[in-house]
C-alpha cells in the first residue's frame, strides 16, 4: 500500500537538485487577441531533478538505498529544498514573528503552518504540513511563547495551543521545514565514468498535495 515515509531525502544529494515551483495557466485567446487567463488549482506543485547533485560513486549508493527503500513512486518522503525551506530568507535566521498564522478569537487553539510569499501588493499563502522537527517557534502578540505553551504536530503542520490566543492578537511563527514529494519515476538512469565516479542523470521528484 503506499503511503508517507518521515524520512528526508539525502540532503548531500538535494543540494546540487534543480527546480521550484510549478503553476498550471490556463489561456484562452480570444478573437480580439486579448487573452482570458485563469488557473484550476489554488497552490502551485514543486518539481526538482536530483540527478545534478550526484557527484560521487558513494552519492550514486546512496541514492539507489533511498530510492529501493520507496519501491520508487510508491511512497513519498521528505526533501529539503536547499533555496526555500525556511520562514525567512536563506540568510536570515528563524524568528518567532516570520509569518502570520492567524489572529486569536479566545477560542481557536489550532492553526496551521503557513508561509506567505508577497510582492507587489499581492502574496500567495503557501501550507506547510511538514515542519523541522525542533525549529518552530510561536509567538502572540509578538511575545514568543514557551514550549510549554504549544505543540506541532510535525506529520500535518497543526500548531496547537494550550490556552487559545486572546481575541485580536496575531498568532505569528518561525520555522525550518521540508516538502513532502515522492520520486516520479519508477527507474532510475545510472551511469559509471572511467574513474568510478557515478552519475544519475535524471532522478525526478513531484511534490504531494496531502
Amino acid at each position: 500500500m503506499s503511503g508517507f515515509h518521515e524520512v528526508s531525502f539525502p540532503f548531500a544529494v538535494a543540494l546540487g537538485a534543480r527546480g521550484g515551483p510549478v503553476r498550471r495557466t490556463e489561456i484562452v485567446t480570444l478573437g480580439s487577441g486579448r487573452e482570458e487567463r485563469n488557473t484550476p488549482h489554488a497552490h502551485s506543485r514543486r518539481r526538482w531533478n536530483a540527478g545534478p547533485g550526484v557527484k560521487t560513486l558513494d552519492d550514486l549508493h546512496t541514492l539507489v538505498e533511498f530510492f529501493e527503500a520507496r519501491r520508487g513512486r510508491l511512497h513519498g518522503f521528505r526533501f529539503r529544498d536547499p533555496l526555500d525551506h525556511k520562514s525567512c530568507a536563506p540568510s536570515a535566521s528563524v524568528s518567532a514573528t516570520d509569518q502570520l498564522l492567524g489572529t486569536g478569537d479566545g477560542v481557536t487553539t489550532e492553526y496551521s503552518l503557513v508561509k506567505h510569499y508577497a510582492s507587489g501588493g499581492e502574496s500567495y499563502a503557501r501550507p506547510i504540513p511538514k515542519p523541522a522537527a525542533g525549529s518552530v517557534r510561536i509567538a502572540v502578540d509578538g511575545v514568543e511563547l514557551d514550549a510549554a505553551d504549544f505543540a506541532v504536530d510535525l506529520a500535518t503542520g497543526l500548531v496547537s495551543f494550550v490556552a487559545p490566543p486572546a481575541s485580536g492578537m496575531a498568532v505569528t511563527a518561525g520555522f525550518e521545514f521540508d516538502c513532502p514529494v515522492r520520486f516520479d519515476a519508477d527507474a532510475l538512469d545510472i551511469s559509471l565514468d572511467a574513474f568510478g565516479a557515478g552519475e544519475a542523470a535524471d532522478v525526478p521528484l513531484i511534490e504531494l498535495r496531502l
